[in-house]
């Protein structure tokens, strides 16, 4: 059966795309939650008629994602990690800690949707991108500040050399 896509639909397609999918998964999934328009049953001026809708709406969405991107970029989130003395983390920020700093900041944004290539390993400041549609994609600044300060692996280590001054006087 071939249908209209209403809405994104992972696998599948975008909004306002056709495909060809099999008569139940229509009819008893896509077409119930108003995901796609049946194609089979419409006329010419329908199908028109709801490509024009689903465009609008599609260009409704992407200005609102890039009104969204545009708060998103001037956004800087910062994120305290355990970090050594030659600034490298003890262990790694990852999209999903990222996400979950975003998402306390109020925008809905999942751990899929921030393109991070690699974790990041030291502290600094980085561009990462987040992707919020098809075309939309935000630079988030974040910030990785240690968590607490190391000097006390330092002074363990002076700590240590008092120790054995102190076995060398004796």
């Amino acid at each position: 059966m071939k249908v209209i896509l209403c809405e994104r639909v992972a696998n599948l397609g975008e909004m306002g795309d056709v495909v060809t999918v099999s008569n139940g998964y229509a009819r008893n999934y896509l077409i119930p939650r108003k995901l796609a328009v049946s194609l089979d049953s419409a006329t010419a001026k329908q199908v028109d008629h709801e490509r024009r809708i689903i465009r609008k709406r599609e260009e409704k969405l992407r200005l609102h994602l890039q009104e969204i991107a545009q708060k998103l970029e001037q956004l800087t989130v910062e994120i305290k990690a355990r970090a050594g003395l030659e600034e490298k983390l003890y262990g790694s920020v990852t999209a999903a800690q990222i996400a979950e700093q975003l998402r306390s900041h109020g925008y809905e944004i999942d751990h899929r949707q921030v393109l991070l290539d690699q974790p990041i390993k030291a502290l600094g400041i980085y561009l990462v991108p987040v992707k919020l549609g098809r075309d939309v994609e935000a630079q988030v600044k974040v910030w990785v500040a240690p968590e607490e300060i190391v000097e006390e692996a330092v002074e363990g280590a002076a700590v240590a050399e008092q120790g054995t001054l102190k076995e060398v006087e004796e």
